[in-house]
C-alpha cells in the first residue's frame, strides 16, 4: 500500500531525510566531543550530505502540499498525475536542487585551497571550512529563495483547497489541516537557520561552556522538531494508525494477517 501511493512515498522520503540528517549530526557531535578535530575531507562529505538532507525537508513538504491540492481540486486527474514513477522523479529533482545550492561552495573551496588543506584537521563546522564571506551570503540568499517558494506553494495549496467546490467534504477539511501541518513543520525547519546565531550569542555570554551550549541548542533546534513532526503526521493518518495498531498491538495472529483467517462453514 505504502509503496504504491505517492503521498506515503513522499512522507517516507521526508522521514528518510530526517534520519540521515539526525544520524550525521549526532555523529558529528560525538566526534567533536571525543576528538574535537577531524579530517577536513571527511568533515566536508558529512556536512554536504547533512545540509542536502536538511534542504530536502522544505522541498518535500512543498511536494506533499501540491499532492494534497491535486487530490482535492483535481480528483479525476490525481491518479494520472501522481503516479509512482513521477513521484520518484520529483524526489530526484529535490535532491538535484538541494545539491545545486552547496556544490558551488565545494568548487570554490577546491579551486582556492591547496591540496594539503584537505588532509588537515579542524573542528567540523560549516563556518570553519567555508570561510569566504560571499559563500555565506550565497547560502543565505538560496535559503531565503527556497523558503519563499515553499511558503508560496503552501499558501496557494491551502487557499485553493479552502475555496474549492468540495470544501465542505471531510476529505477537503482533512487536506486543509494537512497543509496547515506542513506549514507548522516548515516553521520548525526554519529554526535551523537561527541555529548558529543562537549558539554564537550564548557562547559570548558563557564562553567556558561552548561544548555544552552547542549540544543543548542542537538538541532543541535540530533534533526535537524532527522527532515531533513525523510522529504527529504519521499517527494522525488513518491508514498508518490502522497498521500501527495491527503490528504493534496485536492480540492474535489473525490481527496481523486478517486476510489469512479461514472462513468457517455455516
Amino acid at each position: 500500500v505504502f509503496n504504491m501511493n505517492s503521498r506515503y512515498i513522499l512522507y517516507i522520503h521526508l522521514v528518510f531525510n530526517d534520519i540521515i540528517m539526525l544520524a550525521l549530526m549526532v555523529l558529528l557531535i560525538i566526534l567533536s566531543t571525543v576528538l574535537y578535530t577531524i579530517n577536513v575531507s571527511f568533515c566536508i562529505i558529512m556536512l554536504m550530505i547533512a545540509i542536502s538532507s536538511n534542504l530536502n525537508n522544505p522541498l518535500t513538504l512543498a511536494a506533499m502540499a501540491l499532492e494534497c491540492y491535486l487530490a482535492i481540486c483535481f480528483p479525476l486527474h490525481h491518479p494520472r498525475i501522481c503516479t509512482v514513477k513521477k513521484t520518484y522523479i520529483v524526489i530526484a529533482v529535490i535532491w538535484f536542487l538541494s545539491s545545486l545550492t552547496i556544490l558551488p561552495d565545494l568548487f570554490v573551496l577546491v579551486a582556492t585551497r591547496p591540496a594539503e588543506y584537505f588532509n588537515s584537521r579542524t573542528f567540523c563546522l560549516w563556518a570553519n571550512i567555508f570561510t569566504y564571506p560571499h559563500l555565506e551570503k550565497k547560502r543565505d540568499v538560496s535559503n531565503i529563495i527556497c523558503l519563499v517558494i515553499v511558503w508560496l506553494i503552501l499558501f496557494y495549496a491551502y487557499f485553493r483547497i479552502l475555496f474549492t467546490a468540495q470544501a465542505a467534504s471531510s476529505n477537503a477539511k482533512k487536506a486543509r489541516n494537512t497543509v496547515l501541518l506542513h506549514g507548522f513543520q516548515l516553521l520548525l525547519c526554519m529554526l535551523s537557520y537561527v541555529h548558529s546565531i543562537m549558539i554564537e550569542g550564548i557562547i559570548k555570554l558563557f564562553p567556558g561552556d561552548a561544548r555544552v551550549i552547542r549540544f543543548v541548542i542542537s538538541l532543541l533546534i535540530q533534533v526535537t522538531p524532527r522527532l515531533i513532526s513525523p510522529i504527529v503526521y504519521g499517527i494522525r493518518d488513518k491508514l498508518f494508525r490502522q497498521y500501527l495498531k495491527r503490528y504493534f498491538l496485536p492480540t492474535t495472529k489473525t490481527d496481523i494477517y486478517p486476510e489469512k483467517l479461514e472462513k468457517k462453514p455455516i
